[in-house]
């Protein structure tokens, strides 16, 4: 199983990090973090081991949002200000989709 660990941090040019990965059932998940970015802190730091929290969206094979057909109660597409823990626990739970 993938998890947050395996993710492939890069610089973005806007600033800061990200990382986006497809899983083998087609939904891609994206983890950003800068200062634009709901992450902790919203700064455009140079590693992902510099932030506590991340802004994550989840995105079907056809381009869509999906973000919220696993977190119902999400207010948006963007998921902001999420731990290693719950992207890991999105990460499992696309996977076993």
């Amino acid at each position: 199983m993938i998890q947050f660990k395996d993710l492939k941090f890069e610089p973005r040019g806007f600033g800061g990090v990200g990382a986006t990965h497809t899983f083998d059932n087609g939904i891609t998940i994206s983890v950003q973090a800068s200062k634009m970015n709901y992450s902790t802190p919203r700064e455009d730091l140079t590693s992902s081991d510099q932030f506590s929290s991340f802004e994550v969206a989840i995105w079907g094979e056809d381009g869509e949002f999906i973000t919220k057909e696993f977190v119902p109660d999400a207010g948006d597409d963007v998921l902001g200000w999420q731990g290693r823990d719950k992207v890991n626990a999105l990460m499992l739970l696309i996977q076993d989709k």
